[in-house]
């Protein structure tokens, strides 16, 4: 697997001159569609599979013990195929925010395909008179697990999150600048770390911590979720006038947002590193028993491109636990306009 992402990062390298006619936006927005499409390919092949089990078992040509059986095989095989396929839409993204830092990709190529065809449309997007624009969103923070309002005993602060997404910022009024739409499609990728060496283990349909009996050096579960966000942003930006033209510029001033997020898990696994001299590293992927549904709240104060960001995940991070811990996240945001 790493072979083949390595070439695959490699012929992205190669391509991206080709690919410079088309803005960073628009390639972004490609893959973050790729990725849900992903996940909703393997989660349909999984319900139609499921129900091929559940007709065998009414049928009575298979026990309810064995029907149970191959329920999980091909849960865990869906999940597998999940994330090998986005295995390689992640690297593409990542691939892709290099060369954004970099300086590969530029608004300049943005403009270009206009010149040729819709001067005017050149002209407008440079201006600022659409009311909707995009932006690449990247955020990384700490995170906390909250039970019953307060900070969760045993686990590590460098608890971490981070945070990639493309968003649209529509204007809600055509004359004022302040109130604007904010909505899009993000990856947020949790990492919560034990502490005192302890591990995750499932006993008894519940997710809990548990001694690993060894030393470790790195003990962390990771959970990646595919959510939908949508804010009220507030941009105190002001208008620019130039003669009779009138143009609406975003995120060159203080912005205050408020809203949410709703998604879906794609992915988990705990990862345990330990060893004197000769390091041992593990990865145990499948199901931790983290929920299949996400939502919750979500907030931001920024000036320009940067602000401090908030998170509070409303639904548990384990389902059937007989406590609940919540996550709650708090970072830096950077939303690139």
């Amino acid at each position: 697997m790493k072979t083949v992402t390595f070439y695959v990062v490699a012929l992205l390298c190669l391509v991206t001159t080709a690919m410079n006619a088309q803005s960073f936006e628009e390639r972004a927005t490609a893959i973050s569609k790729n990725i849900e499409k992903i996940t909703q390919e393997e989660k349909d092949a999984l319900k139609a599979e499921v129900d091929a089990v559940n007709t065998q078992l009414e049928k009575g040509e298979i026990t309810a013990e064995q029907a149970e059986a191959q329920k999980k095989e091909l849960a865990e095989k869906r999940a597998k195929n999940i994330e090998e396929r986005v295995a390689f839409e992640e690297d593409a993204l990542a691939q892709l925010v290099k060369d954004k830092v970099d300086g590969k990709i530029t608004e300049e190529t943005r403009y270009l395909k206009f010149n040729f065809s819709n001067k005017k449309d050149t002209i407008r997007n440079k201006t600022g008179y659409r009311r909707t624009t995009s932006q690449f969103v990247y955020a990384l923070g700490v995170n906390r697990m909250v039970k019953d309002g307060v900070a969760a005993e045993g686990f590590k602060w460098r608890s971490d999150f981070y945070e990639v997404g493309l968003t649209w910022n529509t204007r809600m009024a055509k004359n004022n600048n302040l109130l604007h739409a904010k909505y899009g499609l993000s990856l947020q990728y949790n990492n919560l770390r034990p502490d005192n060496n302890q591990i995750f283990v499932k006993e008894g349909g519940q997710t809990v911590l548990a001694p690993s009996g060894r030393d470790l050096d790195v003990a962390r579960l990771r959970y990646v979720n595919l959510v939908v966000p949508a804010h009220l942003e507030f941009d105190f930006t002001k208008k620019k006038v130039d003669g009779e033209k009138v143009s609406f510029p975003t995120h060159k001033s203080v912005r205050v947002g408020l809203g949410g997020y709703a998604g879906v898990n794609v992915k988990e696994k705990q990862i345990i590193k330990y060893g004197d001299g000769n390091e041992t590293k593990s990865k145990t992927k499948g199901d931790f028993n983290v929920s299949d549904f996400v939502y919750g709240v979500s907030a931001y104060v920024a000036y320009g491109e940067v602000g401090i960001y908030a998170k509070y995940d409303l639904q548990p991070v384990f389902n059937n636990n007989e406590i609940d811990y919540n996550n709650f996240s708090l970072g830096m945001r950077f939303d690139f306009n």
